[in-house]
């Protein structure tokens, strides 16, 4: 079972409440269930640097002392806890760049290791980031870059009946973004680092979150290679498809 004091359920549109009610210690099934703690940290063990150690061990205990409720003052019904200095990212005025810096130093210089790209991640809050983060990776990266858009249209669904179809356009249908979909207009670059977002072909290892390093970019379709997972070092050659959004927050029924 995962540590739930790390990362709370998600409940959309859900306030603080909801959110507390859906955590598992709120069920009355808790009373019943015996908590088993972790005493060793196996991510000490991925590195003979001793400072990054030391550093982890460090951001391990902040972590849970914050579990813990050792840390923080309340203020008006609410706890705020300082981070320390030490795990902030120095910031230069342009937080999207520094972020990059600090998680991808010296990237050109690494742009041919795979192991670079598959070991580091950045978690974005919200779609906006997301894109202002893969534009400002992309814009590092020296080659030429293709455009590829997507055909947007509705169809016909029971759920719909009652929207009055003409107000919603083309250029409606190409402003949807969310979760689970690329946007309209997708930008890449021979050597960036890819994630896929949905499930194309298990038995190949094309599966949500299967990272690639694009090779390749033809009209129709675009040849990668995985470095990550079972299938790490394959080629794969990925198409256009049609996708149907599956957020729950789009009230539109269309095909991607």
């Amino acid at each position: 079972m995962h540590d739930f004091r790390k990362i709370l359920p998600v409940i959309p549109k859900g306030n603080r409440a909801d959110i507390v009610h859906a955590t598992i210690n709120s069920s009355m099934l808790w009373r019943g269930c015996k908590v088993f703690k972790l005493t060793h940290n196996m991510r000490l063990q991925f590195s003979e640097n001793e400072s990054e150690n030391f550093a982890r061990r460090q951001f391990a205990k902040w972590i849970l002392d914050i579990g813990d409720g050792k840390l923080g003052r309340d203020e008006d019904g609410e706890t705020l806890i300082e981070i320390p200095v030490d795990f902030c990212v120095p910031s230069s005025g342009n937080p999207v760049g520094d972020i990059v810096l600090s998680t991808y130093p010296d990237l050109l210089a690494h742009i041919d290791d795979p192991k670079f790209f598959r070991d580091r991640a950045i978690l974005a809050p919200t779609l906006e980031i997301v894109k202002k983060v893969n534009d400002y990776v992309i814009s590092l990266i020296p080659a030429e870059e293709k455009e590829y858009l997507s055909c947007d249209s509705i169809y016909k669904c029971d759920e719909d009946v009652g929207i009055d179809r003409r107000w919603i356009t083309t250029k409606l249908l190409n402003d949807i973004k969310c979760s689970g979909m690329p946007n309209h207009k997708l930008c890449l670059k021979i050597g960036v680092p890819v994630m896929l977002l949905r499930n194309i072909d298990i038995s190949s290892g094309l599966c949500n979150g299967t990272q690639l390093i694009v090779t390749e970019l033809g009209i129709n379709v675009i040849d990668a290679c995985i470095i990550n997972g079972p299938y790490n070092g394959e080629m794969v050659y990925i198409g256009r498809m049609d996708l149907v959004p599956s957020d729950a927050n789009v009230s539109i029924s269309f095909q991607h």
